[in-house]
């Protein structure tokens, strides 16, 4: 049951070139830093990495995007990371752009075992009609387009509704950061670091947790914890001067 692992280094060493990656946090929020550091020392490429952003240029999962690294992206928002938007429109990053909420529950019924869902978000837009361009040529005309997905009538309160068909993520390895963990590999997460943690934890089928505060196993309070060790695989604890090595997106300061 003791899930500990010495080294980011070790806990990442599987992890094969074309490997789908989910990866926790907001931002640079509870994002596994450590862990992606190992994993750009590793040297596997071609991922696939699920997550709601892709850092900034030079932290986070900006770092493996730089490397060229990451082939494929599936996020919500991009907006802070100008070699991802460089990628992306000179064709060498396909990048499939997810309503935040979808991407979400995407990820939750990957962990939890559902297939698909319905939902009403992106109905009557190329969310649900298809064509938005996931991949471009290197002259500008588009590679790859979203399919169309299947739009469904239901019965609701409001009366009759359209819902759009969504497909649930389940990724080779979910990596994740938690402020709190144990040696069984149940996890807590700080104030707005619980962000996409969890939903990356539960969709990964060998999930890796780079933790700030080991604790012996029953030291948790089990009403207090976020994610459950079921999830968890491989836990990685932080030194001192790992844990604390946090950036701030954006400082705002006086003058």
């Amino acid at each position: 049951m003791d899930k500990t692992v010495t080294t980011a280094r070790e806990a990442v060493a599987d992890i094969r070139s074309g490997s789908t990656i989910a990866v926790g946090g907001f931002g640079l929020c509870g994002i596994p830093s450590v862990l992606i550091e190992a994993l750009l020392e590793q040297g596997a490429e071609s991922l696939e990495a699920v997550s709601n952003n892709c850092g900034v240029d030079d932290a986070g999962l900006g770092q493996l995007l730089t490397a060229r690294r990451i082939r494929r992206m599936v996020s919500s928002y991009v907006g802070e990371n100008k070699e991802f938007a460089r990628q992306y429109l000179q064709g060498e990053l396909e990048v499939e752009l997810t309503p935040q909420g979808t991407l979400a529950e995407r990820m939750r019924a990957g962990g939890s075992g559902i297939p698909a869902f319905f939902t009403p978000t992106g109905v009557g837009t190329q969310i649900a009609e298809g064509g938005l361009p996931w991949k471009y040529h290197s002259e500008g005309s588009i590679e790859v387009a979203s399919p169309a997905k299947e739009v469904r009538t239901f019965e609701t309160d409001d009366g009759l509704k359209e819902f759009v068909l969504e497909q649930a993520i389940v990724a080779d390895f979910g990596l994740v950061r938690a402020w709190k963990g144990d040696r069984h590999g149940n996890l807590i997460f700080r104030m707005t670091a619980r962000n996409f943690n969890p939903l990356a934890a539960m969709c990964g089928r060998v999930t890796i947790a780079e933790v700030e505060h080991l604790v012996e196993p029953g030291e948790i309070d089990p009403a207090e914890v976020h994610t459950p060790g079921v999830f968890v695989h491989r836990v990685v604890p932080l030194t001192s001067e790992q844990a604390n090595d946090k950036r701030i997106e954006k400082r705002t300061v006086r003058s």
